[in-house]
């Protein structure tokens, strides 16, 4: 677009014009987009061919340049500090030594407003500048100031204060000789000072509103995070939904979060933009990103488009997701012990309920027995008689058999430890097995260490843990597949797996499976206490056991025994 100036002097309200200065002010927008509409404002008011405004502010400068006739009619650049100068205000003036020395003189007010071109407060202004420089400073100072001003005759620099003090100045420029008049001087004077008090407040206003901004993010945050039954999705999906509306330019501000590879995003979120990112650090382990883009292009900043408090916050609300990605994993580690602690109460109260009912039942499944085989051996007892007496017999000791695991089970019947080998406990216990897996389709695989150390244990009760185990595993594969019987020694403990590649189990079932009487087997092939009673006997060798599963592609059993000597 371009700008064209009318030629004809037309008369100036000041007034009007410094009103519209504050109403300007109180609109809100960023510190940047203040200084762009002000300096277009001034280059149309004043009329002039060009116009500049500088504002310092901590240790950059923001300096804009409007000039008419032009398709890109207001410029912005940033100056950071120079050690050399100490001043931003000046950095960006890279012109004559001579005109340089000029500005320093009216930032710092060391100016006698007496002298020529200079006001009383402290402004400097010609009306045909190479005349004047020829005259005050040389052809040569002229010549080189006339090519670094882009030969305008008329030149006013303007402080603006507030105060007392010097944030930034005013260049108007003008190719005609005598443009700016003295009177004019004085009143652009007078709206310097607006403008520098307009400045600060709307520096002031928009500084107190972002920091509202994040503030309100962080707060919405916190309040999110602390909702009852939600998901960490929806956490993340949440703060990617909150984080444009604290940036400068919400309406073009974009977000994404990528967490453990997933990501998260808002539906205009772009590649390949202005982008200001944050690591999600976990307990020392990087796991993912925020970042926050714009999709149009924005001036320089003090991180490209984006502020220094925008940094600070993307980094908080990195923070905030390591600490809630922590606090999840504590809150799942807490739950997980709280069930293994139910878990184990549980089994502790049944194991008590066990032994007490076992002892109770000992003594009358005793007689039972006892009296069926007196009974058996009496003369002259009619064939149908001895056959229900044997079936009396025959479910008296299945009764018995009961009891035998559930005292087990509870641990009321002490192992006879003794040295083992467990190679020799699993060659002993797959002879009797290894028929009914070529039975039933099922390849059996060996893979024993040869170099296996000892350990104390019942070798009665390990081949106990073993063919149940390998019963199990028979079991889940009705259709055939493979067993594998695996033994290996690591550090201080032996270990015993028994993996196949049966029917599998959910998660749900794993997590039932060593509580007695629970089964998935149809009623008739199973009593529930094969697992539970693993359970009782390996932990009473002062070992653990560890199952992983999935539905449809096997389990895998490991037993953990400790070494001779070695046992808690």
């Amino acid at each position: 677009m371009t700008m064209s100036i009318s030629t004809e002097k037309r008369p100036r309200d000041f007034h009007d014009f410094s009103h519209r200065v504050l109403h300007h002010a109180t609109r809100g927008v960023p510190g940047i987009d203040f200084l762009r509409e002000i300096t277009k404002m001034l280059l149309d008011f004043s009329g002039c061919d060009a116009v500049e405004v500088s504002v310092r502010r901590e240790d950059k400068c923001y300096h804009c340049e409007a000039i008419c006739d032009c398709t890109d009619p207001v410029v912005v650049e940033i100056t950071r500090r120079d050690h050399k100068t100490q001043d931003p205000l000046l950095d960006h003036f890279k012109d004559s030594s001579r005109l340089q020395n000029l500005r320093r003189a009216v930032v710092e007010g060391q100016v006698d407003p007496s002298a020529p071109f200079f006001t009383k407060h402290g402004s400097f202004w010609v009306g045909n500048m190479q005349s004047t420089v020829a005259g005050t400073m040389g052809v040569d100072a002229a010549h080189k100031v006339s090519e670094t001003n882009l030969d305008y005759a008329s030149l006013a620099i303007i402080p603006l204060v507030s105060a007392d003090e010097t944030i930034g100045l005013v260049h108007l420029k003008s190719k005609k000789e005598d443009y700016l008049k003295a009177d004019e001087i004085e009143l652009y004077e007078t709206v310097a000072h607006t403008l520098g008090l307009a400045l600060v407040s709307q520096l002031a206003h928009f500084a107190l509103r972002e920091r509202v901004k994040e503030l309100t993010c962080l707060y919405k945050l916190a309040q999110l995070a602390d909702r009852p039954n939600i998901t960490l999705d929806e956490i993340l999906q949440g703060i990617v939904e909150l984080l444009p509306l604290a940036w400068q330019y919400p309406e073009i501000a974009g977000t994404r979060i990528i967490l453990d590879g997933r990501s998260y995003a808002t539906g205009n979120f772009k590649e390949d933009v202005q982008k200001q990112s944050a690591a999600i650090v976990v307990s020392g382990e990087r796991r993912g990103c925020i970042e926050v883009v714009y999709l149009e292009e924005k001036p320089e900043l003090d991180e490209g488009p984006f502020l220094k408090e925008e940094r600070s916050l993307i980094d908080a609300v990195a923070r905030q997701i390591s600490l809630i990605m922590q606090r999840r994993k504590a809150d799942e580690e807490r739950l997980r012990l709280q069930d293994q602690l139910r878990h184990a109460d549980r089994l502790a109260t049944i194991g008590q309920l066990a032994a007490g009912v076992a002892h109770e039942l000992n003594e009358p499944l005793g007689n039972i027995l006892g009296f069926a085989q007196l009974a058996k051996k009496c003369q002259g007892l009619p064939q149908p008689a001895k056959g229900d007496i044997q079936k009396i017999e025959t479910a008296s000791l299945h009764a018995r058999e009961v009891i035998r695991k559930l005292m087990l089970f509870a641990r009321q019947m002490p192992p006879q430890k003794t040295k083992v080998n467990l190679n020799n406990v699993v060659k002993e216990g797959l002879y009797f097995l290894e028929s009914r897996c070529a039975k039933d389709g099922i390849e059996l695989v060996r893979v024993l260490s040869p170099s296996l150390p000892e350990i104390t244990a019942d070798p009665a009760q390990l081949n106990q843990v073993l063919v149940n185990l390998v019963v199990n595993a028979a079991q889940a594969m009705p259709t055939g597949g493979r067993l594998t019987v695996r033994t290996s020694g690591s550090g201080d403990h032996v270990s015993l797996v028994v993996e196949d590649t049966g029917i599998g189990m959910s998660k749900e079932t794993i997590e039932q499976i060593f509580i007695p009487f629970f089964t998935t087997k149809d009623v008739g092939q199973g009593t529930g206490l094969g697992l539970p009673v693993v359970h009782g006997i390996v932990t009473s060798h002062g070992g653990s056991i560890q199952v992983e599963s999935e539905v449809g592609r096997g389990s895998r059993f490991e037993v953990r025994l400790p070494l001779a000597g070695a046992q808690k």
